[in-house]
């Protein structure tokens, strides 16, 4: 069998193009990425990703998304085929008035969305979003964090992933160690944090030292001058090393957030060689260019070695869906929606 390629792609529309899948076919890249221009109608979801399983040729191969809710659901408004999810800060909203009711609705409307998701072909969702946000941050994360306290943050977001997990969905935790404090959006620039190695143990590493077991976790393209004044987390063996896989001690699948982000400067090549050397495991392209996917994809190689392993032990945490009460969870989630 072909090896996989140590990279997830995107795709520019709503089905894949012959050129599309003939590059997956050959490249086989680990996984694909949905965006709102790939979503329409859920006939289309569930025909898209059953071509690009049957293009690189392994049925559980990853479909990736990022629902989060409020301002970031691929699924969702104007489309009358999903609803309108709230923000993660509803959830922490509510905890400060009702600790348990905003823990079980966090739980079961994570469930309602793994529904969606799982029932299109979808099998990891990019949540949750563990940055602890300061108040002189970047509004980038606002009100994707589910509080600005790590404890609710922690609390909520362990709730909020049993459901996915319950719903067959696996999490990918985000923006590790922690994008809380960049005063920039790196979608558009490199942001540079100047916090202690003291002051990020003690307030923005935390919640992903709670998630060190999860099967996926997504860097953050950010520049921590205590950890390592010249490169950004995704491209630090410094930061990776010594702050990921030691002091936070994640030891699932590491991705690298989008390469196509402005944050990172230099080739396709340069930007997936860097990060596979510092110690990713799989590169992440969104945006669709196929003449950046074959860049990405020749600099990436095979998933080998410890990523491979890595990369399979992610995929076996996944789950048969449980069972729950969807009249339980609408009405949870009218309470948010509605406040």
């Amino acid at each position: 069998m072909a090896d996989i390629g140590a990279f997830i792609s995107g795709c520019a529309g709503l089905s894949l193009s012959e050129a599309e899948a003939s590059f997956f076919s050959r490249t086989r890249p680990w996984g694909l990425i949905l965006f709102k221009r790939n979503c329409e109608t859920p006939d289309q979801i569930k025909a898209l990703t059953t071509s690009f399983r049957a293009a690189v040729g392994r049925k559980d191969a990853p479909v990736l998304i990022d629902q989060e809710g409020g301002r970031v659901q691929r699924l969702g408004p104007p489309s009358n085929f999903w609803r309108a999810y709230p923000p993660a800060r509803s959830f922490g909203t509510l905890f400060e008035k009702d600790a348990l009711t905003a823990l079980r609705a966090a739980r079961n409307i994570g469930r309602l969305m793994a529904e969606d998701l799982k029932d299109l072909g979808i099998n990891v969702n990019c949540v949750p979003v563990l940055d602890v946000p300061q108040p002189d941050a970047h509004e980038v994360i606002g009100s994707r964090a589910y509080s600005s306290g790590r404890d609710q943050i922690m609390a909520l977001a362990r709730a909020h992933v049993a459901g996915f997990l319950d719903g067959g969905v696996l999490p990918v935790i985000k923006h590790i160690p922690g994008h809380g404090r960049a005063r920039a959006d790196s979608h558009l620039t490199l942001p540079v944090v100047e916090a202690s190695r003291k002051e990020l143990a003690a307030h923005d590493f935390p919640p992903f030292a709670a998630f060190a077991d999860a099967p996926m976790a997504m860097t953050a393209h950010v520049v921590y001058t205590a950890l390592d004044k010249e490169a950004p987390a995704t491209l630090s063996a410094k930061v990776i090393g010594q702050i990921i896989r030691k002091q936070i001690g994640f030891n699932g699948l590491l991705m690298t957030d989008d390469l196509s982000m402005k944050a990172l400067s230099g080739s396709y090549e340069e930007r997936t060689l860097r990060a596979l050397k510092a110690g990713c495991d799989v590169v992440l392209h969104c945006n669709g260019d196929m003449a950046e996917m074959a860049e990405v994809a020749a600099a990436a190689g095979p998933l080998k070695g410890k990523s491979l392993r890595r990369a399979r032990l992610a995929l076996k945490m996944a789950r048969k869906p449980q069972r729950f009460d969807r009249k339980a969870a609408f009405k949870d989630l009218e309470v948010l929606v509605t406040g």
